[in-house]
C-alpha cells in the first residue's frame, strides 16, 4: 500500500486567502447589491504595459514562422533574457554573471522548488509575520521550522540572534505583509550572521521595484559577502503586472558552496531535470520590461499603486492609527484599533463599510492584532475605502 506524505496533515486546516474568499463570498450572497472594496489579496489591477504587449505579440508572430519558431527553451532561461537581467543588476552597480541568473515561472513557484537544494533534515528560520507559503512549503517537507517573532518595538525588522539559528534563513524585503524594509546595516548583519553560521539566506526581493528611498538596498547582493551565503528570488508579478502571465528570476552565485557542493551547479542540474523552461513568448515579454521604454511604463504603473498607498496612509494618519510600510512597499500594516483581533476587525470592516483587507493572524501568531492593506486596487476604490475608514473609525 502506498504511503502518502503525512506531513500534509500538519498543515493548518485552510489557507488564509481561502478563508477570506469564503467570507466575502458569503457576504455577497447575502448582500448582492453591495460593492466590495478589495484591499486584501495582492493582485494587480493595471494591465501589462504597452512595451510588454508589443513584445508578446511579436513573439506570437514568431511562432507562426518556421524560420523564427521556438520549441523547447533552455531550461535555465533564454540567453537573451538572462543577459538582460544581468545587465539590470549591473546598471545598479551589482555584478551578476549571466549564468548566475535563472528564469522561473514566478517567485511563488521558485520559493517552493528551491527547497530541493536543501536536505530535509535542515532547519528553516521564518521571520514572522510571514508570507504563509514559507511555512507551508517547509511543513510539507517535514522540515523543522524556527519562528522568529518581530513586532512594533523593532519595526517588524528583527536582528539576528545567536539564540535563534537555522540552516535556511527567509528574509523578505520589502516585506510581505508588513511593508517594512531592512536598511543596509540591518541586512548586512543578517549576511554576516549567515556566513558565520554556514546558513543560506533565501532573499525574497519580489517588491524591490517599490523602493523609493535609495539608501535602502534593492538586492541582497549589494551587501558585502552575500555572494557566499544568499540566493535571491525575484518576480515580475507586482513589478510589471505579470501575476497572470507568470515570470520571475532567481540569482544563485557560483561562490555559494556548502560541504563542497556548489548551489549554482546543483540548480542547473535541478532545472535541466525537472523543467522544460519557460515559454519563449513569455520570456520575450519579460525582456521588454527591462528596456528603457518598459522601465518607464512599469514605473508609471507603480506610481499609481504608490499613490494608493499615500491615500491610505493619509487616512490612517488622520485617525492616529499606527502603521508601517506604504512608502517603499505596496503593503500597509496597521494596528487594529481598540484592541480588536485581526479577524474581528476583518468582519467589522466587511460588514460595516464593505472594505476587505487581510487579517494579520493569517501571517503568524505575532500578526494577531494587526491588519494588512494592499495598495494594488483601483485608485477610485482606494479613495472610497479610505473615506469609509475615516468615517467609520473616526466615530470610535
Amino acid at each position: 500500500m502506498i504511503t502518502p506524505n503525512t506531513h500534509y496533515a500538519d498543515l493548518k486546516d485552510s489557507y488564509l486567502f481561502y478563508n477570506i474568499a469564503q467570507k466575502t463570498k458569503a457576504y455577497l450572497a447575502a448582500n448582492p447589491d453591495k460593492h466590495l472594496y478589495r484591499m486584501g489579496i495582492g493582485d494587480v489591477s493595471l494591465p501589462l504595459c504597452d512595451a510588454v504587449i508589443r513584445a508578446l505579440h511579436e513573439a506570437v508572430d514568431d511562432q507562426a514562422k518556421k524560420e523564427n519558431f521556438h520549441g523547447y527553451m533552455p531550461e535555465c532561461g533564454a540567453p537573451f533574457l538572462r543577459e538582460t537581467i544581468a545587465k539590470y543588476y549591473a546598471d545598479r552597480g551589482v555584478t551578476v554573471s549571466t549564468d548566475e541568473v535563472f528564469v522561473s515561472s514566478g517567485a511563488s513557484d521558485e520559493l517552493g522548488d528551491i527547497l530541493d537544494l536543501f536536505d530535509r533534515g535542515s532547519s528553516a528560520l521564518v521571520i514572522e509575520p510571514a508570507y504563509p507559503a514559507y511555512v507551508d512549503a517547509n511543513v510539507m517537507a517535514g522540515r523543522k521550522i524556527v519562528h522568529l517573532a518581530s513586532g512594533k518595538d523593532n519595526g517588524f525588522l528583527p536582528s539576528p540572534s545567536e539564540e535563534v539559528k537555522a540552516d535556511i534563513l527567509y528574509i523578505c524585503s520589502p516585506n510581505n505583509p508588513t511593508g517594512a524594509v531592512f536598511s543596509r546595516n540591518q541586512l548586512q548583519a543578517w549576511v554576516d550572521f549567515a556566513n558565520e553560521n554556514g546558513s543560506v539566506i533565501l532573499f525574497d526581493a519580489a517588491y524591490e521595484a517599490f523602493i523609493e528611498d535609495e539608501s535602502l538596498p534593492h538586492s541582497i547582493f549589494e551587501l558585502d559577502g552575500a555572494e557566499t551565503c544568499a540566493i535571491e528570488i525575484c518576480s515580475l508579478s507586482k513589478t510589471a503586472g505579470f501575476t497572470g502571465t507568470r515570470l520571475g528570476y532567481t540569482v544563485i552565485p557560483k561562490k555559494l558552496i556548502r560541504q563542497g557542493m556548489n548551489f549554482n551547479e546543483m540548480w542547473v542540474r535541478n532545472r535541466t531535470t525537472k523543467t522544460n523552461g519557460v515559454s519563449y513568448i513569455i520570456q520575450k515579454g519579460g525582456a521588454a520590461v527591462f528596456t528603457p521604454e518598459g522601465q518607464k511604463q512599469i514605473h508609471d504603473n507603480i506610481k499609481v499603486y504608490k499613490n494608493n498607498a499615500k491615500v491610505l496612509m493619509k487616512a490612517l494618519d488622520k485617525l492616529g492609527i499606527w502603521y508601517c510600510g506604504g512608502k517603499n512597499a505596496p503593503y500597509i500594516w496597521m494596528k487594529c484599533p481598540d484592541g480588536m483581533g485581526s479577524w474581528e476587525f476583518f468582519d467589522y470592516l466587511l460588514n460595516e463599510i464593505q472594505v476587505v483587507g487581510t487579517p494579520g493572524e493569517g501571517f503568524g501568531a505575532c500578526g494577531e492584532g494587526y491588519f494588512r492593506f494592499s495598495t494594488f486596487g483601483s485608485p477610485e476604490d482606494t479613495v472610497e475605502a479610505a473615506n469609509r475608514l475615516v468615517s467609520l473609525l473616526g466615530k470610535k
